[in-house]
């Protein structure tokens, strides 16, 4: 996961926003590419240089859609049954319909990217029909947040784009596609998010992702974002479903379970490399997120759906 953040930056980070115009051949764009596919199902490796510069238009999901954001941060906005716009960031799916319009926009920061799983209607519903537990088989939510319940599932994902993963992409996708419909439980944004609110809580995102190890305080993320701490908390737990410190010890655990996937490196070396002060407390907080210790999980990764948030 570490590596997909870090090629994410740099592609945009720390180039003006012209340079990376310039370097993609002008405007920016989304780039696919196909990780794995079978019968009605596919996944790709989706990276997007769009930034405030370039307009958001309006797109068709033709089959089933569930993304893994795995870096940078947008903006979606969708129709139908799942109406509305929501904030996405790291950690978080997207969800999508067949035939839902929607937008991605970057109005407050440059670029993004996912994992993005696309399903055929048929293939879908055999997947999850019996998991559905409603009549009609449609998202009611355009976004899943960070969810504890989410993170084994997300951190196998990551494991697999840096080919190291303990799953086949096929079996990620039918255990991605439960979960998912599982937590969509249809509860809408109350109101539409100011501008500002999403732009504020976009950057401390951003900071959040390129400082995970550093000890970052609320107030030291309200100073930076210009609001009262209460009023931060409040707009970062209604924008991005979880509260900063959540967000925070989460991104460090999704990105530690990688590891103990991908690397071989010591369990202290893992702990202490994402950003815990000591093996301790690491393994505390790993067994409440992934229901195992760090040692099991890395013999025998947990991917038991929970519902915790």
């Amino acid at each position: 996961m570490a590596k997909i953040a870090a090629d994410l930056t740099e592609l945009l980070t720390g180039l003006p926003r012209a340079s990376v115009r310039e370097s993609r051949g002008g405007p920016g764009r989304t780039d696919g590419r196909l990780l794995a596919s079978g019968n009605g199902w596919t996944v790709e490796d989706v990276i997007c240089s769009r930034g405030p510069d370039d307009r958001p238009f309006e797109e068709r999901h033709d089959q089933f859609a569930i993304a893994i954001v795995t870096a940078g941060s947008f903006q979606y906005r969708g129709s139908g049954v799942a109406a509305g716009r929501e904030m996405m960031a790291p950690g978080s799916l997207l969800l999508g319909n067949p035939g839902q319009y929607f937008e991605c926009g970057h109005e407050h920061a440059a670029g993004d990217r996912c994992l993005s799983f696309r399903y055929t209607p048929s293939h879908f519903e055999r997947i999850v029909g019996g998991a559905a537990g409603r009549g009609q088989l449609r998202f009611t939510q355009l976004r899943l947040p960070l969810l504890r319940g989410l993170s084994p599932v997300v951190a196998h994902a990551h494991a697999a784009a840096e080919g190291s993963g303990e799953m086949s992409w096929e079996e990620l996708s039918v255990l991605l596609a439960v979960q998912a419909i599982q937590l969509d439980e249809g509860s809408a944004s109350s109101s539409e998010p100011a501008a500002a609110a999403i732009s504020r809580v976009t950057r401390a995102v951003r900071s959040i992702e390129e400082r995970v190890d550093e000890d970052l305080t609320l107030d030291e993320l309200a100073r930076a974002a210009k609001l009262s701490p209460f009023h931060f908390l409040r707009t970062f737990k209604d924008l991005t479903g979880v509260t900063p410190h959540q967000y925070l010890m989460r991104t460090r655990l999704r990105r530690a379970a990688a590891r103990l996937l991908v690397d071989r490196e010591k369990i202290l070396d893992v702990a202490l490399g994402s950003g815990f002060g000591d093996v301790s407390n690491f393994n505390r907080a790993f067994r409440a997120e992934f229901g195992v210790s760090p040692r099991t999980y890395r013999l025998k990764p947990n991917l038991s759906h929970r519902r915790a948030v």
